[in-house]
Order: structure tokens, then sequence, then C-alpha cells
């Protein structure tokens, strides 16, 4: 079965990274860091968080860590700023030095890093005495309706793209899975957030174009069906999805988001 892509950043933008940055406001003002603090984005993708992150919060320096070139040169182009340094690096072996960050986090990036639980003890380690530790995955299951609606039409022509679901293969992007994630990191006083946003689509086409870049697991899977195949799953989403009178489909997005700190020395 087909798996996500991701490199190409303009892509993802259109697809999921508009989004990403309204969680990503809530989840910089829900931690609440000072200013003049040193941040790392790790799978920081194309700088939606980092870009947060200098904007909210007047940083000291913010690093930035992900594995796709494609990603870090949108990521280049769209946070200039001399604070900021990007850099090629896998979450589960961070290519820093520990202690070093009074701000660890991470958005939309550590369901798909295939042992978690090292991702989750590699930002504890990089991490001061005192840091905050957070990130925030989608919902998967039940409350990123703009992938939950494609799922579920998917499956209903396709039962073998079941195996592709997100809500699915990523059970860790729940409360209580993140919950025990930090916990079992050794990090303290551990807590776990809903972000509800609406996403706004002023027409079908600005709904389903997005679908069609190829990034992520919807994409991907909609690029490899055949002609005919792909407009049946492009038909029935088009009956199913609710739509105002001028067009608009208002759907929401969940995001969970978790935070904790390192246990001062």
């Amino acid at each position: 079965m087909t798996r996500e892509v991701w490199a190409r950043g303009d892509a993802y933008e259109a697809y999921v990274g508009r989004w990403s940055r309204r969680v990503a406001a809530q989840f910089v003002r829900w931690l609440d860091v000072p200013a003049g603090r040193r941040w790392l984005d790790v799978g920081c993708g194309t700088g939606a968080l980092s870009a947060t992150v200098l904007t909210l919060t007047d940083p000291a320096e913010v690093t930035g860590v992900d594995p796709s070139d494609g990603f870090l040169a949108t990521a280049h182009a769209q946070v200039a700023d001399p604070r900021v340094s990007l850099m090629a690096g896998d979450a589960r072996a961070l290519p820093l030095p520990p202690a070093r960050f009074d701000a660890v986090v991470s958005g939309l990036a550590l369901n798909f890093v295939p042992e978690p639980a090292q991702a989750a003890a590699e930002c504890a380690r990089v991490a001061a005495p005192g840091a905050v530790v957070a990130a925030y995955v989608w919902d998967y299951a039940e409350g990123m309706e703009l992938m939950r609606q494609f799922w579920d039409a998917a499956a209903a022509l396709d039962a073998a793209s079941v195996e592709l679901d997100e809500g699915r293969r990523f059970p860790i992007c729940r409360p209580g899975p993140l919950r025990a994630l930090w916990t079992d990191a050794g990090l303290a006083d551990v807590s776990v957030e809903a972000i509800d946003i609406p996403t706004v689509f002023i027409s079908f086409e600005d709904y389903w174009e997005p679908f069609l870049g190829g990034q992520g697991a919807a994409p991907a899977y909609a690029v490899s069906l055949g002609e005919e195949r792909r407009a049946a799953v492009r038909d029935l989403l088009r009956d199913r999805l609710p739509s105002n009178p001028d067009g608009a489909i208002v759907l929401s997005a969940r995001a969970w988001a978790v935070r904790g700190h390192v246990p001062s020395a």
C-alpha cells in the first residue's frame, strides 16, 4: 500500500500547513514561555511552529531539526530570522548536546517517528532542568475532520484503504497514550489539552485540490488511484461534505497537545 510522502513544502502547506499555523498559535500561548529563551523545534517541517515561536515569544534562539531536505528548504525560505538555525536530523537521535534548551517542542511530527518513545526521551535529554517539553498531534481518529471525511469516503469504496488511515495507524494520538509517553520519558507535571480550530474551505475545490499534491497519507493514496477511482472518491466526498449556500465547507480540526517539565536539578 502507498505510504505518505513528505518532501514538497508547498504541497504540504496547501494540505495541512495552513491549519497547523492556527494550532501552533494556541499551542505556544498555552506553554506561556517567557521571552529570551532558547527553543528547539523537533520535526520542524516547513517552519510553521518555529515562525509562531518567533512571533509570539521573542526567543533568544530557535533551532529546527527535520529529516526532510525539501521541508527544510521551505522553512529556510519562510523563516528568515538570524535567531533561527535549521538542520537535518532524526528525532530519535538529535544531533544536539544535552540540557541545551529552555523549551523543546514538536508540532504534528511525533506520530511519524517509528519509535516515539525514543523521540520523547531525546526531547527530554536536550532540555535543561526546569525546561518545558511539549508537542501536539492531530486527533486523526475523530477530531481532524478534513482527513476523517476523506478516509471514510475512501473506505466506503475501497476496504483496503483503512490500512493507510492515520486514525488506525497512530493510536498514540490520543490523550492517554500521549500522557503516558511523556511520563515514561521522565517528565513531570504532565498535562494534555485539546486544541480546536475551524477549517473553512471556500469551495469544494479548495477542499479537494490539496489531496492531489501527494504530500501525506491521504494525498499519496489519492494520487495512487486510477483516474476513475479517484473521481469516485471525489464525487462521494462532494455528496457527503456539508456546504453552505455560498458553497463554503465548514469543518473543524482538533489537535491534542501534551506538556511536561524536566525536573529541576
